[in-house]
């Protein structure tokens, strides 16, 4: 019931999380520079080798200072696994599949599924995002490498920048109205993307730069929902359930990015970039006008669960 200090609790872990990545990539880019690439995935193999035993001991004293914290949650078998003892004959299969049920279930019956649903759409905006589909359609354009570069390195930059900024959304708006804003923000930015990529030619600077300007601005509101939404479903979820929902979101999210993906390969030429764009703006849309009905209209549970954040709901 401390939504700031949660929201700055969060902040700080995605900093520091984003933060290792953008040096994680810089050092294997030096790497790169100076040797050939099975070496560098020799170096990076051994590092992660190298890292599991401190990050194995990590997690030990963090549940021994916490006092169990990751310990597994007990919880009843209605809600955790089904009546009746387990059989031997039961296979592994047969096992997935009641999980696979049992996650589906509770993911479906969640408090504050809106939330949730609001990041699943926001992974199929993989197109208006730094990443291969961009880099690909930037080289298609000719674009200088030095540009691509920049243009994701801004976009990490951004990234780092919503740490600080999801913490005071929270303090200022309350849990939802952050979310609700940082959804806004992606949106509105991504509309003038597209309608920029719809009315004028690429081929000029000054068009592409402001195109690229306004995704990577884009992210500020991206990168704030994702911090904002994981406290939402903090929130909102029991900690016995936390871990099946967490990994079933997961799985949805990626069949997203996959099924993306998919439209992509089946339009790969070039010239149907705006198509898969207006495709991306819609998923953002979509996001903002679910996750505003979550605020406008707030089921009782919803007002329980968030009645001690006064400006959330």
């Amino acid at each position: 019931n401390r939504p700031i200090a949660l929201a700055q609790a969060n902040a700080v872990l995605n900093r520091i999380d984003l933060l290792c990545e953008i040096a994680g990539t810089m050092l294997f880019g030096v790497l790169l520079s100076r040797y050939d690439p099975v070496t560098c995935l020799k170096f990076a193999a051994t590092l992660m080798i190298g890292s599991l035993p401190t990050m194995t001991a990590l997690i030990w004293l963090t549940n021994k200072f916490s006092s169990g914290v990751l310990d597994r949650p007990k919880c009843s078998q209605s809600s955790c696994a089904p009546e009746g003892p387990r059989s031997e004959t039961d296979s592994i299969f047969d096992l997935g599949m009641e999980a696979i049920k049992l996650g589906w279930k509770e993911y479906i019956q969640q408090p504050v599924l809106p939330a949730s649903l609001a990041y699943v759409l926001l992974c199929f905006n993989i197109v208006l995002t730094p990443g291969s589909l961009m880099t690909a359609f930037l080289t298609q354009r000719c674009v200088n490498p030095s540009v691509i570069g920049g243009f994701s390195g801004l976009c990490a930059v951004m990234g780092v920048a919503a740490t600080f900024l999801s913490a005071n959304l929270v303090k200022r708006f309350g849990i939802l109205k952050a979310g609700a804003v940082g959804l806004f923000f992606q949106a509105s930015l991504l509309g003038v993307a597209v309608a920029v990529y719809w009315s004028s030619s690429l081929s000029q600077k000054s068009p592409l730069f402001f195109f690229l300007s306004m995704i990577v601005l884009s992210r500020l509101g991206h990168m704030s929902y994702g911090v904002v939404g994981a406290q939402i479903l903090q929130t909102g979820i029991p900690s016995s359930k936390a871990n099946l929902i967490g990994a079933t979101e997961i799985s949805v999210a990626s069949l997203a990015e996959s099924l993306m993906l998919g439209v992509a390969i089946a339009a790969n030429d070039a010239s149907h970039f705006g198509f898969l764009a207006v495709l991306s703006l819609l998923s953002v849309v979509a996001a903002s006008l679910i996750f505003c009905r979550l605020l406008r209209n707030p089921t009782d549970e919803q007002r329980r669960l968030f009645s001690f954040d006064p400006l959330a709901i």
